[in-house]
């Protein structure tokens, strides 16, 4: 097939008949433009596929990121915590320490609120950060030793120098009332099989008073399984007196108390079958016949 153009011309018609290169010149360009058009749309597609990646790659480590800071802030938390526990602890022994010195007539040689010799960087305020927590452990746990040190020091002395002498324990722990049950071996009251009786049970009305058997510094005043509301005094030279099922408390860890001080009063709380006060002497961490105590002569 052949194609003949004709062309106007002032001297005449020109007659031109192309070749076949000619003819296949439109195809070309229609070829081309939709090779350009189909690479060019290949290419937003990788683009648009790379950004969707790079987007999702840029989630996850925002997903990553979000976790460990919430890790890392239970864990600062947690050692917030832990700070509080031990600074409470701190504050309970600084009491009892000055409580003890002070009745010993010995406070100005012992100072339970001083802070112990320490140093470290300045840290301005800041929200928590984990160095900061485990400088304050640090100072804490050195103004624990401390304070350790001294309370035990401060035993040795009172009791070298007999300071207070109402640490003698003997009496009853109860102003009206009558011995229940002894101590040693019996019938349960709760099984009726034979169980051993760790201590001496006082029986009485519920409300009346339940007394100190010896001056002491109260090391516990609350509920205790089997005991329930129960009280625990520590005389020193490893001596220690119970006061469980007691309707009420009066004192509270850290107190000084006196021989013969009220310190609760009777009830039948805990594993009890009725108003009174069971009464235990430790001697090192073991319960011990009372009866040796409270039927002993007091000192003169």
């Amino acid at each position: 097939m052949s194609v003949t153009v004709f062309i106007q011309r002032r001297k005449g018609v020109l007659r031109w008949q192309p070749g076949k290169a000619w003819l296949l010149l439109p195809v070309a360009l229609i070829a081309a433009t939709a090779y350009l058009s189909i690479h060019q749309s290949e290419t937003q597609a990788e683009q648009l596929l790379a950004e969707e990646r790079e987007s999702h790659q840029t989630d996850l480590s925002l997903e990553e990121v979000a976790e460990l800071k919430k890790a890392t802030k239970a864990q600062l938390q947690m050692l917030a915590t832990k700070v509080a526990s031990i600074q409470a602890r701190l504050a309970r022994m600084e009491a009892l320490g000055e409580q003890v010195a002070e009745k010993a007539r010995l406070a100005d040689q012992f100072d339970f609120s001083g802070e112990v010799g320490v140093g470290g960087e300045e840290l301005s305020e800041q929200p928590i950060e984990l160095q900061e927590l485990m400088l304050q452990m640090d100072q804490l746990m050195g103004r624990l030793q401390k304070n350790d040190d001294e309370l035990a020091l401060l035993g040795v002395v009172t009791h070298n120098h007999h300071v207070d002498e109402q640490r003698y324990i003997t009496g009853r722990p109860i102003k009206k009332g009558w011995m229940s049950s002894p101590y040693g071996i019996r019938n349960d009251p709760f099984s009726g099989r034979k169980a051993m009786h760790k201590g001496m049970d006082f029986a009485g009305s519920e409300g009346e008073a339940v007394i100190a058997t010896g001056a002491g510094v109260v090391t516990w005043a609350e509920t205790l399984f089997g005991y329930g509301e129960m009280v625990e005094i520590d005389h020193g030279n490893g001596l220690k007196t119970r006061y469980g099922h007691n309707k009420e408390i009066l004192v509270k860890v850290g107190d000084v108390v006196a021989k013969g001080q009220e310190i609760a009063l009777m009830g039948s709380t805990g594993r009890s079958t009725g108003p009174h006060v069971h009464y235990e002497v430790l001697r090192s961490g073991k319960q011990v016949d009372p009866n040796n105590y409270v039927y002993r002569k007091p000192r003169v």
